[in-house]
């Protein structure tokens, strides 16, 4: 028998570049993994970084562009906007453990909303004197933490901390991995700042190709039975709060329901456009009026599809779950109900299960059709109802909270993305483009939307972000620093300015309806007064500010504000007086 050799395997091409340091060897790696922008709030672990982006500009070098944010919240919740857009991993970086902790309220909104950022930290020097980035200044004694990641631990899939030049590539890669792998998130990375500074002439690394990441598909049985459920049902029900996460996913719920005439009710964290409002098939935003009366109830990605205190399932009702994490397994608690638990992106579990259905189509035509024109007529009833409601609070002073969203419905357009941190009523709004609606993480980090709006404006320049917030939100949104980066990246802000924290004043009222508060109008911690001039504030940052007070003014209004981003590129605040609750 006469031996053949067999070829060689071909090693991949390496590619090597001229360096000063690791931290530019960091920056060329960002660039060869295709991060576009590096979101920086730089303080003294950032000098390497810094003078590399000056390589990076002598040498004209696009990627990644560094963007300055002067608050290390809104750099986050830009990098989250950009990701809702794009759906690619960003990167952030703050100043050691005190940056760190001015981050981490946008780090817990895009660990609950699944967002995949590597948000990275400075370490403070530990040296003192022996290295380069040694200790110099001060504050690198106290500054030190024993555990710098620990305050953020809960809330990442990984934390590393890199330790020397020989393993860069492979911790970026490992983070960007971990970040990108369902159930995606954030990760954190620590910089020392002696290994950023640590010098090198030359970085050797393998060029990254298409990059794909492991989605979970469904399990067939799982598929097989859901199906057999939803074909007996006579009162099927979808819930669901972030199936819009992926547009393409929306279209495969629409085509699901439309082949069984299933409804469609958004739950109460309504994180994106999950299913067009125009459609018959919609029916609001109420899970606790369908719960009930429904025998089968697929949930898709809704951590809370409905409030136990207030309504259950019936009694044999069956729960079908379905999500990359249907257990939501990182909440410590969360016990709704799942008889049928389907582990999957809702894009593929969504197609599966509807090609498992077209078995019985056939023999259910009758029924599908009755039901569709029986709901076609609900939602037809339920759009007419919140217009009235809308119209009949149309001369209210102060300005009544649904007329003002009927009037932000009204100015949309394609071309705008609504970013909604409450107040917005969305039944007031028609939307029917995946991707054009936003709201806040189920976290309640508040104050992203205005950051998240800045990062949609980066990702889609051509949009015209339209941000709802309240005023107690806007306090929280670092509104300085917001202000400062949407000199270049204008969007429209409407304050629903009802001058209190409603959230807060609310949850008084709902459990001490009788209480000395209601009894008295005396609720202290709620009342935000003297209100500012907010409108005031954009003309600092050379914006186009304006106080609503008349509810026949607002349509108008907004309409300027939108001209002042298109057309004129600089940002506009509406600051609108609402009734105080």
């Amino acid at each position: 028998m006469v031996k053949t050799k067999s070829a060689p395997k071909k090693l991949p091409a390496l590619t090597h570049v001229p360096i000063d340091n690791v931290g530019q060897a960091y920056l060329e790696l960002l660039r060869d993994r295709g991060i576009k922008y590096f979101f920086g709030n730089a303080g003294t672990d950032f000098a390497p970084l810094v003078d590399g982006f000056a390589r990076f500009a002598a040498e004209k070098k696009d990627f990644p562009q560094p963007i300055l944010v002067p608050h290390e919240f809104t750099a986050v919740s830009m990098a989250h906007g950009f990701a809702l857009i794009t759906g690619e991993p960003q990167v952030v970086m703050v100043h050691v453990n005190v940056g760190t902790s001015n981050g981490l309220t946008g780090v817990m909104n895009a660990s609950r909303a699944g967002i995949p950022l590597i948000f990275t930290a400075g370490r403070t020097p530990i040296t003192e004197g022996e290295m380069k980035g040694g200790r110099n200044l001060q504050i690198h004694w106290a500054q030190e933490s024993f555990d710098q990641a620990a305050m953020l631990r809960e809330y990442v899939k990984w934390d590393y901390e890199l330790r020397n030049f020989t393993q860069l590539e492979k911790v970026v890669d490992r983070a960007l991995n971990i970040a990108m792998s369902e159930p995606k998130g954030p990760v954190y990375l620590s910089l020392p700042r002696e290994v950023l500074a640590e010098e090198h002439r030359e970085f050797t690394y393998t060029p990254s190709g298409p990059r794909l990441y492991a989605k979970p598909g469904p399990d067939a049985e799982a598929i097989r039975h859901a199906a057999a459920l939803l074909q007996e049902a006579e009162n099927p029900l979808v819930i669901t709060s972030m199936v819009g996460k992926n547009p393409a996913a929306v279209g495969e719920l629409v085509k699901l329901c439309e082949s069984f005439a299933i409804p469609v009710v958004i739950a109460a964290s309504n994180l994106y456009l999950n299913f067009p409002t125009e459609h018959p098939l919609h029916l609001g935003f109420d899970p606790m009026r369908f719960v009930k009366t429904s025998d089968v109830i697929l949930v898709i990605e809704s951590d809370v599809p409905w409030f136990p205190i207030k309504v259950k399932p019936k009694p044999g009702a069956k729960v079908i779950q379905m999500g990359i994490d249907p257990y939501f397994s990182r909440y410590p608690m969360r016990t709704f109900p799942v008889d049928v638990p389907i582990t999957s992106d809702p894009e593929t579990g969504l197609r599966s299960l509807r090609e498992a259905l077209s078995f019985y189509k056939a023999k259910k035509k009758k029924e599908i059709w009755e039901r569709f024109q029986r709901l076609a007529e609900e939602h037809q009833t339920q759009k007419a109802t919140w217009k009235a409601i809308a119209e009949k609070k149309s001369k209210d002073r102060p300005i009544d909270m649904e007329w003002l969203s009927y009037c932000v419905g009204k100015v949309r357009d394609g071309n705008t993305v609504l970013i909604n941190e409450y107040d917005l009523r969305a039944h007031q709004v028609a939307i029917q483009e995946p991707g054009s609606f936003f709201g806040s993480p189920m976290s309640s980090g508040l104050g992203w939307c205005f950051g998240a709006a800045l990062g949609v404006k980066l990702a889609r320049p051509d949009c015209v972000p339209v941000v709802c917030m309240g005023d107690g939100t806007y306090h929280f949104t670092a509104p300085s620093a917001c202000h400062f980066v949407a000199q270049n990246l204008p969007v429209v802000v409407v304050v629903f300015n009802n001058q209190c924290w409603n959230a807060v004043k609310g949850s008084v009222q709902d459990l001490y309806p009788a209480g000395w508060a209601a009894k008295k109008n005396h609720f202290v911690l709620c009342d935000l007064e003297p209100a500012p001039a907010y409108e005031k504030i954009v003309e600092a940052f050379g914006g186009y500010g304006e106080r609503v007070e008349d509810p026949e003014s607002i349509i108008p209004a907004l309409q300027r504000a939108v001209k002042a981003v298109r057309k004129e590129k600089r940002q506009a605040l509406l600051n609108v007086i609402c009734q105080h609750p």
